[in-house]
């Protein structure tokens, strides 16, 4: 668990989730900031290795608590200042993270902003709530890593890396964001094939908004338009900028990210 910034250590609170025996996910406490307001909540979803202090998602609060607006982030299981192993993490557990952050603080018809991997895990949230007859307001996903362990990891992976992660369990990939490596487990890549979606015409149900880096190295443009073209059924939008990277930290991306996620809980609000 990391330290937490002076931010946290006044606002954080936890959400303790027992054991599940059904599921075989295990006993965990999720950091969450919850900012009220009105109605709908704009509720954060990282990426990848992120959390919840990360530009974006403090700006995006900011920006909602000066028209009044409720926000609310949190920290996946391993990640930032909740509990967990990230060595043993998978794709569902993070979901389910999701899902009971969702049902217990977001309230009716948030609108949720998935960044990255966040993006993929918002449209399996919203599979799975619609289903609940609970579905979410409306999506705004930044550079969404759809299928990213099977895509835009396994699929890219050398045999040596393969192998290794079939036989070893484990690959300790560099990255460009960190000093450390970090673990891609066979537990991650056989998981995240439970949760699929290129490929599949899908009817979310809701409107999404997707905005998009056309220099994104790591979601590329292209692999963002082919999920694309499987939504024939949603009202779906996408703003792209030219020359942006797969952060969008830019002061200019982040004002374009409020101006969009703001718009959208206006509209859920006017409904």
């Amino acid at each position: 668990m990391s330290e937490p910034t002076q931010f946290l250590r006044e606002a954080v609170q936890f959400l303790a989730l027992p054991a599940d025996s059904a599921t075989g996910l295990p006993a965990r406490r999720l950091g969450f900031v919850k900012t009220p307001g009105k109605s709908p909540t704009i509720l954060w979803m990282g990426g990848f290795r992120s959390d919840m202090t990360s530009t974006k998602a403090e700006m995006l609060a900011k920006a909602a608590s000066a028209e009044g607006r409720a926000s609310l982030r949190f920290d996946y299981s391993a990640h930032g200042v909740s509990s967990g192993e990230f060595s043993t993490a998978t794709l569902s557990q993070w979901l389910d993270d999701a899902l009971q952050m969702i049902r217990a603080e977001a309230g009716e018809k948030p609108v949720i902003v998935g960044s990255s991997m966040g993006g993929w895990l918002a449209l399996r949230a919203t599979q799975i709530l619609a289903a609940e007859g609970r579905a979410p307001g409306g999506l705004v996903l930044i550079a969404p890593a759809v299928d990213f362990t099977e895509a835009l990891m396994w699929a890219q992976f050398p045999e040596t890396i393969r192998r290794q992660i079939m036989e070893e369990g484990v690959w300790y990939r560099p990255s460009e964001y960190s000093p450390e490596p970090y673990p891609i487990t066979r537990e991650l890549i056989e998981d995240g094939r439970r949760h699929l979606l290129l490929g599949k015409h899908i009817r979310f149900g809701v409107p999404i908004h997707i905005l998009q880096g056309g220099q994104d190295p790591d979601v590329p443009l292209a692999h963002v338009e082919k999920f694309v073209a499987g939504l024939s059924e949603d009202d779906v939008r996408m703003t792209i900028i030219p020359d942006g990277n797969h952060r969008l930290s830019r002061d200019e991306d982040i004002a374009t990210l409020q101006r969009i996620t703001l718009a959208m809980a206006r509209e859920v609000e006017a409904d």
